[in-house]
């Protein structure tokens, strides 16, 4: 049986593809696209999905989509109502998109998936599964575990905007929702537009520049904005935030109580905006831990899945883990809209259809999330020469030894190896990597590489048998979606005047043996790597602590700011000849700055809008 999974319409949307209740294939449009955070119709990554399994749509038993369309537009209007006449100039501008679109999402969906098949998709044949559902689903499902408890929180789907249930085998069962419009994820969206981030898109930023602050305004947010109660249910003081029918995140009376308007992108980060991303982390970790002791405590349940955008806080993810609720935790990882295609097919798999589900002796059901496209080694080298480049061919012991001592040697390297990555993380198949060891590699990546903010913090990739002994954790991290302080034995002390730095001067001082992926509080976004999932990756890091002692490198993903990740060779060539890039391993070719065509250096630092 084949099920294809949709997500789509509103951000990051994404095509899934199950066979006889196995994800074989996911991707997100935007890859594709090349458009961040694409929302549109995902048609190549539904044409890569049915291409990948060698088949049509006329192939397919049915098609699940990730939400609800009617409950939306329900929605929409009853909170209109709710605000009448306030808002009016909202509500004008939205309802003709969806008068013409999507309150007719069903007919748009069949129209669109009409190029993809010979006959037409019967509309018994699609079918639409609610958010918090699809969410659920993405996290429980693929999980390792037989039963565990399930909690979903992100901004809003239909109406719900966290929800807490309970899977056994093949079912799924939610319990309790918190409805729109007291979301925690909207409320940290919130304060990513006040510090002047992208809403749905600079969430990470925030979590990044939280350590250089301190929380002064958590008892503020708690005040005012939040009423939280001891077992994490809340709800919103909707007189500082503007979502509901406005059409900013914020308010005046919002800017009056944090001391002024928000900060536009050009203005300069001040401590005031590191200490308000310090104090809305602190909130959101304090709902989280309250959430997961309830949960745990009502359900009895050892283990806990997690999906939805706030799951992926990875900050909040490691305090929870640590907190001991459970067990374990096992996290989507892509949490957010995306793995919502994967979700819908599933829940359409186990709990429309009634098909039993396995839990097998794999690390989990998402292949280390390797279920995007690949290229083969022929024609990416044909590409290449297409393209320009200027290719040595080697085999895969040669590759490894000469990037292992290109990391050694300091230099960083795009990394383009086998299928591509599902969600929002590079995971050693289209990512940058360089040595960890460098005091000045996060700052270089940052500003030459990727273009980006220097405060932004790097992961480590470190092999899975070795994360006790570098970081403080004691557990598989395969989707870097766990936060972990470094490991006492590799810090370095600090000096009494550098305890003393404050804001972004914390930045200059090394912490640990590995200070590029060392954050400014000894913490670290930790991915563990199996050589079960990616053994080239698994074998690069392994050779690379046999020349250096150290089984932890910098990854980051393929792309620079604003740019989706890498998905093509063309891509990845682009990425190369517009960066700092010193070297370029694609399937077992290799590409050195300095033999390539100055000509084809690229002005790659405004070809995409900032994220």
């Amino acid at each position: 049986m084949r099920i294809l999974g949709i997500s789509a319409f509103y951000h990051d949307a994404a095509a899934a593809l199950l066979v006889d209740g196995r994800i074989v294939a996911a991707a997100q449009e935007e890859r594709f696209s090349r458009k961040r955070h694409d929302a549109g119709f995902p048609e190549h990554a539904i044409a890569y999905c049915l291409d990948h399994a060698g088949c049509r749509l006329d192939d397919i038993d049915f098609v699940a989509f990730y939400d609800k369309p009617f409950l939306k537009f329900e929605r929409l209007l009853e909170t209109y109502l709710a605000f009448a006449p306030k808002g009016f100039p909202s509500f004008a501008m939205a309802m003709p998109l969806w008068i013409k679109e999507k309150l007719f999402q069903k007919r748009l969906l069949l129209k669109n998936l009409d190029a993809f098949t010979d006959n037409g998709l019967a509309t018994d044949r699609l079918l639409f599964a609610e958010h918090h559902q699809s969410h659920a689903a993405s996290a429980f499902y693929p999980s390792p575990f037989e039963s565990a408890a399930v909690l979903t929180m992100d901004g809003v789907g239909e109406w719900a905007t966290s929800s807490y249930g309970i899977g056994t085998g093949n079912r799924l069962e939610i319990l309790r929702e918190i409805p729109f419009p007291h979301s925690l994820g909207l409320l940290y969206s919130a304060f990513t537009h006040y510090t002047g981030f992208k809403v749905n898109s600079g969430e990470y930023k925030v979590m990044g520049l939280a350590p250089y602050g301190e929380p002064r305004y958590a008892d503020l947010i708690l005040e005012h904005l939040i009423d939280l109660k001891p077992d994490g249910s809340f709800r919103l003081d909707l007189a500082y935030f503007d979502y509901c029918t406005g059409l900013t995140m914020t308010n005046r009376r919002f800017d009056a109580l944090f001391g002024g308007p928000p900060r536009t992108p050009e203005q300069p980060l001040e401590q005031r905006h590191m200490d308000l991303a310090a104090s809305i982390q602190a909130v959101t970790e304090e709902v989280v831990l309250r959430a997961g002791r309830a949960i745990g405590r009502d359900s009895g349940m050892t283990h806990l899945c997690l999906a939805g955008g706030v799951a992926l806080n990875c900050v909040a993810n490691g305090k929870l883990l640590r907190e001991g609720c459970f067990d374990d935790i096992w996290i989507q990882p892509a949490a957010g809209d995306a793995g919502g295609a994967i979700g819908a097919a599933l829940a359409a798999y186990h709990r429309h259809l009634g098909h039993p589900r396995e839990v097998g002796n794999a690390m989990d059901g998402m292949s280390g999330a390797y279920l995007g496209p690949e290229v083969s080694d022929d024609d990416v080298r044909t590409r290449l020469v297409e393209a320009g480049a200027r290719v040595q061919v080697v085999d895969e012991t040669t590759l490894i030894d000469r990037v292992a001592d290109a990391l050694a040697d300091g230099k960083a390297v795009g990394w383009f190896q086998g299928r591509m990555e599902f969600g929002p993380r590079a995971l050693g198949a289209r990512s940058i990597l360089a040595d960890a060891r460098s005091p000045h590699m996060q700052r270089t990546l940052n500003l030459k590489v990727k273009y980006r903010e220097d405060f932004r913090p790097f992961a480590p990739s470190c092999l899975a048998e070795d994360v006790s002994e570098w970081f403080d954790l004691d557990r598989p991290s395969p989707y870097m979606l766990l936060v972990a302080d470094v490991a006492k034995s590799r810090r370095t002390p600090m000096t009494a005047e550098q305890r003393a730095l404050t804001g972004i001067d914390k930045l200059s001082v090394p912490r640990s043996v590995i200070p590029a992926v060392t954050h400014v509080d000894y913490s670290a976004r930790i991915q563990t790597v199996h050589r079960e999932t990616n053994p080239r990756f698994h074998a690069l890091i392994g050779r690379f602590k046999d020349r250096t002692g150290c089984p932890v490198v910098v990854n980051t993903s393929f792309n620079v700011r604003g740019e989706p990740i890498v998905c093509t060779p063309e891509d990845a060539f682009g990425c190369f000849m517009g960066t700092d890039l010193d070297v370029l391993a694609i399937g077992t070719c290799l590409l050195l700055k300095e033999d390539q065509d100055p000509a084809l250096k690229r002005d790659y630092k405004d070809a995409f809008e900032p994220d």
